[in-house]
C-alpha cells in the first residue's frame, strides 16, 4: 500500500505510531522506520494524546523522504491511516538562514465588543487563534483547557532561564496532567482579561508561533519561532472577550511580550506599530521592526510621525504584579489639553505620574473610548459645548456610554470627519501636539444624533487619561521600546488614505 500524501491525512506537523500489527516483523520494520524519522514523544504531552498513541515531531530541518514514507506503509498487511502519521519539516524556523526586515499580523474591529482582534498562527499542527490585541498586555496568553493540541508544546520549568525571563521564580504543581497548562515543578505566570479585569495563576509553556513577514508593503512568508513562551490562561478568562477568541496578544514591555521575543528572535528593532482600522470588515494592520510602512495609494505614512517621549510607570498597573515592579504599559507625558485652539483649565498635578502610579496618561486598545478623570471630563466636554454652540451646533440628550452628544443638523462632513472643534493634547517635546480631529472625537449613534467619545472615569482613577481605541484609528503609532520613543501621525485621512489600506494580498 503505497501512502497517501501527508497534506490530505490533516496532520502537518505530528507523527502518531502505535504498536500494534499483525505479524512482529512487520511491526519491527514500521518501527524501525519510524524511529529513524521520529523521537520519541516528550513526557509532557497531554494524557488525552497519550492514552491511546505516542506523538513525536520531527525537527524543522528534518523532511520524510518519498521513500521514508513508502517504506514505513509497505506492509499491506497492517498499515491503515489510523497507524501511523508522519510529519513534514515546519515552515522557516527563527534558526534558520533567512532574517525578515519586518512581521506583520492584520488586526480587526470586533462589532459587538469594539475590541481590535488579531490573527495569528501557532502550535504544531499550526492552529490559526484569535486573539483580542493588548497593548499594554504582559504577554500572549491563550486558553489551555480547551482543545490544545500540539506535539511542540514544552511547559516552562521552574526556576530555568525561560522563567526568569517571564519574571517568576516561583513553581507550580498540577495533579490532573500531564497535559499542556498543567504540570508538576512549571513556571507560574498570571495571564490578565484586561477587559474584565480578571487574572489567575497559569503554567508558563512554549511553542511555535507563525508570523509573516514583510517588506512593508505585503505580507511575505511565513517565519517561525519554534519557542515562543506564552501564558496558559483557563476558559474563564475568556469571558467579556470578542466571540471566537481565545485569549489576548500582549504588546507591552514585558521581556515575554511579542514586541521583545520577535525582535530578539529575528535581530531587528525593537519598536512595533499599531494601525486601527476603523472597519468591522477589512484589516488593519499591526507592524513589527522597522519602517517603511506603506498604504494605498502609494503612501509611506513614517515620513508623517513626530515623536514624544515614552514614560515607564513604576508601579504595575496590572491585575497581579509585585512589589517594586514598574508597568508594562504605555504612558505619554501631557502637558495640557487645548479645544479649538483655547487652553482649558486643568488640576496639572493630575497629569504626572505619583510616587504610588497614579495619574498620567496611558494609551490602550482595550478601552473603546478614551476615558477622562471627572475633573478633566468637566473641563474638556464645557469647553467642548462651548465651542460647539459659537458654531450653532445644538445639545442633544446624552446616549450611553456618552454624555455629551449634539444635533448632526448643523454639522458638516469634511474628509477629517465632523466639522467640529478640534481637541489638542500638548505633548513632551519641541512643539509636539496631537490634534484629534472630528474623525476620532465624534461618534454617529444615527443619523440624527453624534457624541463627543470621551466618558466619565470617575474620581480619583488609577490613570488620570487613557486614550482609548476610537481615538487610535487611522492613525500609525509607532512604539520604540529602545529608545522609549513614541511616533504618532494625524489621521491617515489628511494623507488621503486609511489604516484599512495596506495590501494584505502576500507576495510569498
Amino acid at each position: 500500500m503505497r501512502a497517501p500524501p501527508l497534506r490530505q491525512m490533516g496532520l502537518m506537523g505530528c507523527g502518531i505510531r502505535v504498536s500494534r500489527g499483525p505479524s512482529p516483523a512487520a511491526r519491527s520494520r514500521a518501527g524501525r522506520t519510524l524511529r529513524q524519522l521520529v523521537p520519541p514523544a516528550p513526557a509532557q504531552f497531554g494524557s488525552s494524546l497519550r492514552q491511546s498513541h505516542q506523538v513525536a515531531c520531527l525537527g524543522p530541518a528534518r523532511q520524510a523522504t518519498a521513500s521514508e514514507i513508502n517504506m514505513a506503509f509497505s506492509d499491506t498487511t497492517f498499515v491503515n491511516l489510523s497507524i501511523f502519521m508522519l510529519l513534514l519539516a515546519s515552515s522557516v524556523s527563527a534558526q534558520s538562514s533567512f532574517r525578515p526586515p519586518a512581521l506583520v499580523l492584520p488586526v480587526r474591529k470586533d462589532a459587538s465588543t469594539l475590541q481590535y482582534v488579531t490573527k495569528i498562527n501557532q502550535r504544531t499542527p499550526s492552529v490559526s487563534l484569535n486573539l483580542v490585541l493588548d497593548l499594554g498586555g504582559q504577554f500572549l496568553w491563550v486558553d489551555c483547557d480547551k482543545n490544545y493540541i500540539s506535539c511542540t508544546y514544552r511547559p516552562v520549568r521552574c526556576r530555568s532561564a525561560q522563567c526568569s525571563l517571564a519574571g517568576n521564580d516561583g513553581c507550580g504543581n498540577c495533579t490532573n496532567g500531564p497535559k499542556p497548562g498543567c504540570n508538576t515543578n512549571t513556571c507560574v505566570v498570571f495571564p490578565d482579561n484586561t477587559v474584565t479585569h480578571t487574572a489567575t495563576g497559569g503554567e508558563v509553556a512554549q511553542d511555535s508561533l507563525i508570523v509573516a513577514s514583510t517588506d512593508g508593503s505585503n505580507p511575505g512568508r511565513s517565519v517561525t519561532v519554534p519557542q515562543f513562551i506564552f501564558g496558559c490562561g483557563s476558559t474563564f478568562l475568556l469571558k467579556g472577550l470578542a466571540s471566537g477568541t481565545v485569549g489576548m496578544a500582549g504588546l507591552g514591555r514585558a521581556r515575554i511580550g511579542l514586541p521583545s521575543q520577535l525582535s530578539a528572535a529575528f535581530s531587528f528593532h525593537k519598536k512595533f506599530v499599531i494601525c486601527l482600522s476603523t472597519s468591522y470588515t477589512v484589516d488593519g494592520v499591526v507592524f513589527f521592526g522597522d519602517d517603511p510602512y506603506n498604504f494605498l495609494p502609494n503612501v509611506e505614512a513614517a515620513g508623517f510621525l513626530q515623536y514624544t517621549p515614552l514614560f515607564i510607570n513604576p508601579v504595575s498597573t496590572a491585575g497581579i504584579s509585585s512589589q517594586g515592579e514598574p508597568s508594562d504599559e504605555y504612558f505619554i507625558g501631557v502637558k495640557s489639553i487645548r479645544v479649538g485652539d483655547k487652553a482649558v483649565k486643568l488640576n496639572n498635578t493630575l497629569l504626572t505620574i505619583d510616587r504610588q502610579g497614579n495619574g498620567g496618561t496611558k494609551i490602550s486598545t482595550v478601552n473603546p473610548y478614551t476615558v477622562l478623570e471627572t475633573s478633566i471630563f468637566k473641563a474638556v466636554t464645557n469647553a467642548f459645548i462651548s465651542e460647539a454652540a459659537a458654531r450653532n451646533i445644538s445639545r442633544v440628550a446624552g446616549v450611553a456610554p456618552f454624555e455629551v452628544c449634539f444635533s448632526s443638523e448643523n454639522v458638516l462632513g469634511t474628509r477629517l470627519g465632523a466639522s467640529v472643534p478640534y481637541i489638542e493634547l500638548v505633548l513632551q517635546g519641541q512643539n509636539v501636539v496631537w490634534t484629534i480631529t472630528g474623525s476620532n472625537s465624534m461618534v454617529y449613534v444615527n443619523d440624527n444624533v453624534l457624541c463627543l467619545g470621551f466618558v466619565d472615569g470617575g474620581l480619583n482613577p488609577r490613570t488620570s487619561i487613557v486614550i482609548g481605541g476610537y481615538q487610535l484609528e487611522d492613525l500609525l503609532l509607532q512604539f520604540d521600546l529602545a529608545t522609549s520613543r513614541l511616533g504618532f501621525t494625524s489621521t491617515l485621512l489628511g494623507a488621503q488614505t486609511t489604516c484599512s489600506n495596506f495590501k494584505f494580498t502576500s507576495t510569498a
